[in-house]
């Protein structure tokens, strides 16, 4: 399991280079804030997941918060690149970290110690992961699966005007977080072409390529 865990977090730490890539070809030489985009994210995560607001009734939406996971993913595995590019040995680290989780008390506490980790040590905590995943009733496998599909999606993004202001984040009502969910539903993530096939679902569905066809 440890092999398989550590090729995928390999695939996932060349996909982040490379997203990171489309947006900064330097990205590495910039020393962009990734721990600071990670305990914002964590706040997030617990507006989705719920259940903290004592002064009112809020409901643990399981999907939006596994996407918030895996945003706070696309940002550890940023801070796990280092400039060598050494995606062997950052693998293997990430699967040995995985494979030794941090106990917390609860859901909300685990997602304070990421937070608390990005905060005060400016470091990702891999090992808090799982335990915030087992909360959602998910695995390692789910952040794979969902992680290539948000990858996707902001290449997505990018391709469609996502830094210049003009790409249109609610279609029909609703957030394309929403739409990759379902998109992803219908999909095999261990198809060669799954992310070919994510694209394509997107595409079906943003108004201003579907509307062109």
């Amino acid at each position: 399991m440890t092999d398989a865990l550590a090729r995928k977090a390999r695939v996932m730490l060349q996909m982040q280079d490379d997203m990171n890539s489309r947006v900064d070809p330097d990205w590495l030489e910039r020393g962009r804030e990734w721990y600071r985009a990670v305990w914002i994210e964590c706040a997030e995560l617990m507006d989705h997941y719920g259940g903290w607001k004592w002064w009112k009734s809020t409901a643990c939406d399981r999907e939006q918060a596994m996407l918030e996971i895996v945003d706070i993913w696309h940002f550890g595995l940023s801070m796990r690149i280092t400039p060598g590019r050494d995606f062997e040995r950052a693998s293997a680290q990430i699967a040995g970290e995985w494979h030794a989780p941090r106990p917390v008390t609860g859901f909300l506490e685990g997602v304070e110690a990421l937070a608390t980790a990005a905060l005060a040590e400016r470091r990702f905590d891999v090992a808090v992961v799982p335990g915030l995943l087992a909360g959602l009733e998910r695995d390692f496998d789910d952040l794979y699966r969902s992680y290539v599909g948000k990858n996707v999606l902001n290449f997505f993004r990018q391709d469609h005007g996502y830094r210049d202001g003009s790409y249109v984040k609610t279609w029909q009502g609703r957030e394309d977080n929403e739409h990759l969910v379902e998109v992803l539903a219908g999909l095999d993530s261990d198809a060669p072409d799954y992310r070919a096939a994510v694209y394509a679902g997107l595409a079906a569905r943003y108004p201003a390529v579907s509307d062109s066809r």
